[in-house]
């Protein structure tokens, strides 16, 4: 299925089979395929790249469709490794987190630091970080597959 051309996003760079990909979700998903290009929030003189991603609910393109600048699909991917190394590490916690220091990396950019943490405001974290802790376990093979391939991929650009 061809990703629309029309809209206010204007795809430059895209995967139009990614419902054959998307993780356990492949083959029977919505999402049909993810896309770079122009952000449908530029304004005259100013342009921004997004990544996005398209879904389709069987008869038109859903406004569920995410778009993203770049960069907060990158801090996203930050966010997904350093919460995989505390979790790689959290069996040695009784809640999988230390209460007292819930908060796991402080990650350096631009003169400031994205503190990665436990959400402790979260009434049942207690309960939802094993949920979670579990279901990461569960998808870890496929999450690897991708990170194996985003680390050589970053590697051979020289990262």
């Amino acid at each position: 299925m061809k990703i629309p051309t029309t809209l206010k996003h204007k795809p430059v760079v895209v995967v139009e089979n990614y419902e054959q990909v998307d993780g356990r979700f492949a083959r029977n998903t919505d999402a049909k395929g993810l896309s770079l290009g122009l952000a449908q929030w530029n304004d005259k003189g100013k342009v921004d790249i997004s990544a996005k991603v398209w879904r389709y609910t069987g008869e038109e393109w859903s406004r569920q469709s995410e778009e993203l600048p770049l960069h907060r699909a990158l801090d996203l991917s930050i966010l997904i490794c350093r919460t995989m190394a505390h979790f790689s590490e959290a069996y040695r916690y009784e809640h999988l987190y230390d209460p007292k220091e819930p908060v796991i990396d402080r990650v350096g950019m631009q003169g400031d630091a994205m503190t990665v943490g436990i959400c402790t405001s979260n009434d049942t974290i207690n309960e939802d970080i094993k949920l979670f802790s579990q279901a990461l376990s569960d998808d870890d093979e496929m999450i690897s597959e991708r990170l194996r391939m985003l680390s050589k991929i970053l590697k051979d650009m020289g990262y």
